[in-house]
C-alpha cells in the first residue's frame, strides 16, 4: 500500500517499467521520435509518458484526478514537450480537434463501467491520427489481483482471487475490515466490470479495431520494479479461454482502427 501512498515513488516506478518494457512494445509499430504526438488517457502523474518525452515525443495526459494533474506537472517540470489537463477527454475542450499518432489507454478499461465500455473504446478513434496505433494494457480480471484489492489498506488485500468471491460478500468483508466506503465502491465497480481477455476483443471488434499484437503476461513486466521478479509471458499451456484469465497479471495490446 505505501507505493500508492509515496506518489513520487510511484511516479518513478511507473517511468521505469515504461522506460524498459513500453518504448521497444510500442516501437514495434509506431516509430518513436521528436515528430510522434502521444497522448495518454488516464495519465495519473505521468510516469509512463516520462520515456517518451525523453525520446523527444510530444507528450500529452489527461486524467480525471486533478490532484494527480497537479503532481505531474510538478515531476515534469522544466520539461517543455509535456503538457497535462485534468478533463474528461470525451468532453473535455483541451483535446478537441487534435490528434495523436499513439494513445496509451494503461490499466484504466478495468475502471469503466461495462455500460460505457463501448462507448469510451469509440471516442478514442476521434483522437487518433491517420496511421495510429493505441496501447492498450490492463489485468485480466480473474487474475490473483485482478480486483485490485492490493490498493486496501488491510491484510486481506495480500489474498489472492478475494474479489472473485460473492459480491455481497466481498462489499461485507472489506467494509468489515475498515476500508474506506469509496474505496469499496471503486473495487466493487472493478468487480463488475470484469475485464477479461475475450471481452476486451470483442468491444475491439465491435469498435472495428485490428488487433496488430497481442502480448499476455503470467508476471507483469512492472513486477520487475515492485517485487524484484522476471517478467514471463504466459505459457502456451495457460493460454486457452479456460485458464488463462487466472493466470494473466497484464494483458498487452497495439491496436489500429481499420
Amino acid at each position: 500500500m505505501s507505493r500508492y501512498k509515496d506518489r513520487r515513488q510511484y511516479f518513478d516506478e511507473l517511468a521505469e517499467s515504461s522506460r524498459a518494457f513500453f518504448l521497444d512494445y510500442v516501437a514495434r509499430g509506431k516509430a518513436l521520435d521528436s515528430s510522434c504526438r502521444v497522448l495518454e488517457i488516464g495519465c495519473g502523474e505521468g510516469g509512463n509518458l516520462l520515456p517518451f518525452a525523453e525520446l523527444g515525443c510530444q507528450v500529452t495526459g489527461t486524467d480525471l484526478a486533478a490532484g494527480k494533474i497537479e503532481n505531474a506537472r510538478l515531476f515534469f517540470e522544466g520539461i517543455v514537450n509535456a503538457e497535462f489537463f485534468a478533463e474528461n477527454f470525451i468532453d473535455g475542450e483541451s483535446l478537441r480537434g487534435r490528434s495523436f499518432d499513439l494513445i496509451i489507454i494503461h490499466d484504466v478499461i478495468e475502471h469503466i463501467e461495462p455500460e460505457y465500455k463501448l462507448e469510451f473504446m469509440s471516442k478514442v478513434r476521434g483522437l487518433l491520427a491517420p496511421d495510429g496505433l493505441m496501447f492498450w494494457a490492463f489485468p485480466a480480471w480473474k487474475m490473483p489481483f485482478g480486483g485490485h484489492q492490493q490498493i486496501c489498506s488491510s491484510k486481506w488485500s495480500r489474498l489472492p482471487w478475494l474479489h472473485l468471491l460473492p459480491a455481497r460478500l466481498y462489499r461485507r468483508l472489506l467494509l468489515a475490515r475498515g476500508e474506506n466506503p469509496a474505496q469499496v465502491e471503486e473495487l466493487m465497480s472493478i468487480r463488475r466490470s470484469r475485464m477479461s481477455v475475450e471481452s476486451f476483443e470483442k468491444l475491439a471488434r465491435s469498435c472495428s479495431y485490428s488487433i496488430v499484437d497481442r502480448t499476455l503476461w503470467l508476471i507483469n513486466p512492472h513486477y520487475r520494479v515492485k517485487f524484484g521478479l522476471r517478467p514471463l509471458r504466459l505459457p502456451f499451456f495457460l493460454n486457452n479461454p479456460w485458464l488463462r484469465n487466472f493466470f494473466c497479471t497484464s494483458c498487452f495490446y497495439l491496436l489500429k482502427d481499420n
